[in-house]
């Protein structure tokens, strides 16, 4: 087990959310369930917390009783370093109510951020040559989805 393994708070939606993750991300699995005690009102025998593990990565979701909100300020970077699968992450997080921002990041239908983006993006942004990287800047900024050949195209001048 890793060191930190963040924790995801559902708003009493946690199979829905387990369901959902298990769906998007193909190489994912519960590797443990625990459920309120029995006694506690209202929520006896509900699903407390489930230890998920999605794409060798370990996050721990948290049935919650008091309904809070993910935010832009903590998200979850995905490499997706070709177009198949920068379409299939832009596309499947976002259905049932999830949405499309710029830069290659969406918000899924529970709130949370992921952004979709290859490894060569990062490598071109930090490019020695100012020019070249300001030039993938300005690209990228006015794409929702991250387009890899107009990137590179964009790098060539």
């Amino acid at each position: 087990m890793k060191k930190i393994r963040p924790c995801l708070w559902q708003n009493d939606n946690i199979e829905e959310a387990i369901d959902f993750y298990i769906t998007v991300f193909k190489d994912s699995k519960v590797l443990n369930t625990s459920y309120y005690p029995k006694d506690t009102a209202g929520l006896g025998g509900k699903i407390l917390v489930v230890a998920l593990e999605i794409e060798d990565q370990q996050f721990m979701l948290l049935n919650g009783v008091q309904h809070s909100k993910f935010n832009e300020s903590v998200s979850f970077s995905i490499d997706a370093n070709i177009q198949q699968e920068i379409d299939y992450y832009c596309e499947r997080p976002t259905a049932g109510g999830g949405e499309k921002s710029q830069c290659g990041w969406v918000k899924d239908k529970f709130g949370l951020s992921w952004q979709i983006s290859p490894s060569i993006l990062g490598e071109l942004l930090q490019n020695k040559d100012a020019d070249k990287a300001k030039r993938v800047m300005d690209v990228m900024m006015m794409m929702n989805k991250i387009i890899i050949k107009d990137i590179k195209a964009t790098a060539r001048g």
